[in-house]
């Protein structure tokens, strides 16, 4: 015997709050301001001879923010966004960068090389003012 369910869109609305529209402004501004952050930083690594492959690459795991090739690496860059870059260091926490390690196994997946790829992992700091930081092989340990 199978059971009929119907949806109470009421009781759904009820369920979920209102997001506010300050609360939604504030994402929003932090959103833009992460895209500003990531595009400043893709064309600082262009500079360096970088070639930018993928942005916001998402895998079953997570997404990793920029994907560049650089030489013949791979180079997998998470970028952090705060008043300093101590703080924008401090963002990128132990969980997240194995988690992106993971989703970088996933991408390399497709590549010609697969895991026998050269990779880095960089971590690239914008501050309030927008300097940009780029430690390069920030978290290439687990």
């Amino acid at each position: 015997m199978t059971k009929h369910f119907r949806l109470d869109h009421n009781a759904i609305q009820a369920v979920r709050p209102e997001v506010s529209p300050v609360r939604r402004r504030r994402g929003r501004r932090a959103y833009l301001s992460g895209l500003s952050a990531e595009r400043a930083v893709a064309a600082e690594y262009e500079r360096r001879g970088a070639d930018l492959i993928e942005t916001r690459w998402r895998g079953q795991g997570g997404e990793i923010d920029l994907i560049f090739l650089d030489r013949g690496v791979y180079v997998f860059c998470e970028v952090k966004q705060a008043r300093s870059f101590d703080e924008a260091a401090e963002r990128l926490r132990p969980a997240q960068a194995r988690r992106i390690h993971a989703t970088a196994s996933e991408y390399l997946g497709q590549t010609p090389t697969g895991q026998l790829s050269e990779v880095r992992f960089d971590l690239a700091l914008v501050d309030g003012v927008g300097r940009i930081d780029i430690r390069e092989a920030e978290f290439s340990h687990f």
